[in-house]
């Protein structure tokens, strides 16, 4: 269906020959008043605005589409194709085959002049019987609501995994304290039946030379039992510690803000981890800033965040290597950093590090940087990541220097 024409505009061209100088320039001026009232208004809004003629030359454009696509100025005659290579311009320039009009939609996203995802939408304008005049397309930055998407889809699967951790803890939990329970009462029965035997077989050994493989036999049957019970309370042990640290990664405990600096929290941490750092051969270099601002933090789930990342520094280094941990600040953050010399991480793993259960590690349980994300996010701070493969990788967090609060409308006085 056509848009409805302008109802001035039906007036003056259903008399125009009949308009005098001074008429046709009323018509002029009020014509002049309305593109002026027009151009204002295109400018205003956020959405990007384009006009294309049937050829795709860009006709018209407002201020927005300079901002979204960095399109300039004098950019009025270029092809559409040229600033739009997502567009496919002999698609949306056609009618349909109803003879009506059709919106073309499409997504995509740009670089330049800053990373946006962008909807695009395209529809002909109004044209004779042969086609359309032309194209109008509207450029909406969709780059918020598509980042909010993805964060309800993660607070659902956060959401999942709660319910999932509570049946966890449930099910999986009391099992297993009971058989640790269990085990320990089987190690210690074995170990008194290793005694048992011992002495009877030391007594056989005394009234007879030949009760010498019996001794041997109870002492081999002794050792194998003792590594069985070691391995199961190993595995045990394992189990264990992967349901913590599932129900630490989305069991959130309140934070206990309280002023320090990133460079305490590095030096506990260190000191922590330094048996485990110095068993592997690892060299560590600090670069702690000098005077560092202290800023409201728990300093206790910090910690849990450095261990967490010094420990995947430290076991992606398999001999030697240099552990970095770097602290620094500008005019509204501090950060720390923790640098390894390891492998790296391949690019298409790169996306994937703070899924849950995702993990390049032959025994690791996928949890400790989605911990670390947590964490992270609860203190209104952000990570980064650099990684080149075969030079190694680089966490970096990010934390305000000072504690957000919540903004008060100002007080206003209504006059009556």
């Amino acid at each position: 269906m056509a848009a409805p024409k302008s109802s001035f505009l039906d007036k003056v061209l259903g008399r125009i020959g009949r308009l005098d100088t001074e008429g046709l320039q009323t018509v002029v001026q009020r014509l002049a008043r309305e593109r002026s009232f027009l151009e204002t208004l295109f400018n205003t809004i956020e959405d990007g605005v384009l006009v294309a003629d049937e050829q795709g030359r860009i006709i018209y454009f407002n201020q927005a589409v300079t901002q979204l696509i960095g399109l300039q100025p004098d950019g009025e005659g270029q092809f559409i194709g040229t600033i739009l290579p997502e567009v496919d311009w002999g698609k949306i320039s056609k009618a349909d085959d109803a003879g009506g009009e059709h919106v073309t939609r499409l997504e995509f996203e740009v670089h330049y002049p800053r990373p946006r995802f962008l909807r695009l939408y395209a529809a002909p304008l109004d044209g004779d019987k042969k086609g359309s005049s032309g194209v109008a397309l509207i450029l909406h930055d969709a780059t918020e609501a598509r980042q909010k998407t993805f964060e309800a889809i993660e607070s659902e699967r956060v959401q999942a995994l709660t319910l999932l951790a509570a049946s966890v803890a449930h099910e999986i939990g009391n099992p297993l304290n009971a058989l640790h329970i269990h085990l320990q009462l089987m190690e210690r029965e074995v170990k008194k039946l290793k005694g048992d035997e011992w002495q009877v077989a030391s007594d056989k050994k005394n009234s007879s030379r030949n009760t010498r493989p019996a001794a041997a036999d109870a002492a081999d049957v002794g050792k194998k039992l003792e590594q069985y019970l070691d391995v199961a309370k190993g595995e045990i042990h394992r189990l264990d510690y992967i349901i913590t640290q599932f129900l630490g990664a989305i069991r959130p405990a309140p934070l206990q803000m309280k002023l320090a600096t990133l460079n305490e929290v590095v030096e506990k941490t260190l000191e922590l981890l330094r048996p485990e750092i110095d068993n592997r051969g690892v060299t560590v270099k600090t670069k702690l800033f000098r005077n560092l601002t202290a800023t409201p933090v728990d300093a206790t789930q910090l910690q849990q965040v450095l261990v967490n990342l010094v420990k995947n520094a430290v076991q992606a280094m398999t001999t030697g290597g240099t552990l970095t941990l770097q602290t620094g600040e500008n005019s509204d953050s501090v950060w720390v950093s923790v640098g390894d010399t390891g492998g790296g991480i391949p690019q298409e793993q790169i996306n994937r590090i703070f899924e849950p259960f995702y993990t390049t590690k032959k025994k690791g349980s996928g949890l400790g940087l989605m911990i670390v994300q947590r964490i992270v996010r609860a203190h209104n701070g952000r990570i980064e990541l650099d990684s080149h493969v075969g030079r190694g990788t680089t966490f970096r967090i990010w934390l305000p220097l000072h504690e957000r609060k919540p903004r008060l409308l100002a007080e206003t006085t209504i006059k009556t």
